[in-house]
């Protein structure tokens, strides 16, 4: 299969800056997608391939910082590098405690430009990744039956079969019988293995549905 190519979002009111950034992006075969103001970049749908935001600060009506504090925690794998004319410290400090991957003054180099977007790239596909396992391993749960859902539960909390057995009134035999269900539909090859499952679906004994 060919790798998805890249979509690098600019989000810059200054047409000079976002189509010289736009030349540089396409001749490193990535596709550019520019916007003039923030509003026009969140009409824009999501994409499922790796991508990154090169977002300027002073932006008009919404600034570049009140858009990241919008999209942050909401899209881990669209990471954020800032451009600015103008930037100081305590600017740079917020924007890289809430997650941007870097903070460019301008004028920049194309070099450090390349090299910001190539590291977000990476972050952007490793969180992809991880989203599509978390998908999978919840389309895996939800083929698991009610007490399947419920003997597992109680599995990865550290029960023996026999306690499991005494919780749920059924016999031990059959608690080895769901708990073998629950292994080979949770595609899981260790007790270790589906505890960590169920800590990335952040079960617990009481979520027992």
């Amino acid at each position: 299969m060919e790798k998805p190519v890249p979509v690098i979002f600019i989000v810059d009111d200054d047409i000079s800056v976002r189509e010289s950034l736009e030349l540089l992006i396409a001749s490193m075969g990535w596709q550019p997608e520019t916007f003039a103001s923030a509003q026009m970049f969140l009409a824009h749908p999501r994409v499922f391939v790796p991508n990154c935001l090169v977002l300027d600060v002073s932006l008009p009506e919404m600034s570049g910082l009140d858009l990241q504090k919008l999209i942050s925690g909401k899209r881990a794998d669209m990471p954020i590098i800032f451009i600015t004319g103008n930037g100081d410290v305590p600017m740079t400090v917020q924007a890289m405690k809430a997650g941007a991957v870097d903070f460019l003054t301008k004028p920049f180099s194309d070099e450090a430009l390349l090299s910001a977007i190539n590291h977000a790239i990476e972050r952007s596909a490793a969180a992809l990744a991880d989203e599509a396992q978390l998908c999978e391993l919840r389309e895996d749960y939800e083929s698991l039956t009610p007490r399947e859902r419920e003997v597992m539960a109680f599995v990865v909390a550290g029960r023996l079969n026999k306690q499991v057995g005494g919780e749920l009134g059924i016999s031990e035999i059959t608690v080895k019988a769901h708990r073998g269900n629950v292994m080979r539909k949770m595609k899981a090859a260790s007790l270790p293995d589906l505890v960590i499952m169920a800590t990335k679906l952040q079960l617990s004994a009481e979520s027992k549905r």
